[in-house]
């Protein structure tokens, strides 16, 4: 039986020549938004919690603006949600993905539909 080749490709936002935004914080954005907290973000996607601290701090720096509001701890414990901008960041980044996912098989058939 006869399968097309698919094409997949991570896309990433650059500002200055810096990585700004990608698949990874991507999905540990989708996590805090799921989980309530970048911690449980973090341990589910395998990446220690300094690590995706340091990711978002970065991706926060490049962007020029928060991507979560932070909730201390207490009695209840700490948490974070997406602010509006991150939220909406998110939201234009998987719409967009998915548009290039779909051109990129409308492309990879073009190309490729003759080979293997």
């Amino acid at each position: 039986m006869y399968e097309p080749l698919r094409i997949q490709a991570g896309l990433r936002i650059f500002r200055r020549g810096e990585k700004a935004f990608g698949p990874g914080i991507a999905r540990l954005l989708e996590g805090v938004e799921e989980l309530g907290s970048l911690r449980s973000s973090a341990r589910r996607m395998g990446m220690s919690y300094n690590k995706a601290w340091s990711v978002l701090h970065s991706c926060e720096a490049h962007l020029g603006y928060p991507l979560l509001h932070r909730h201390s701890g207490g009695a209840g414990g700490g948490g974070a949600s997406l602010t509006e901008e991150g939220r909406r960041l998110l939201s234009r980044y998987r719409a967009f993905e998915a548009e290039a996912e779909t051109m990129l098989d409308q492309l990879a058939r073009q190309y490729f539909d003759d080979t293997v």
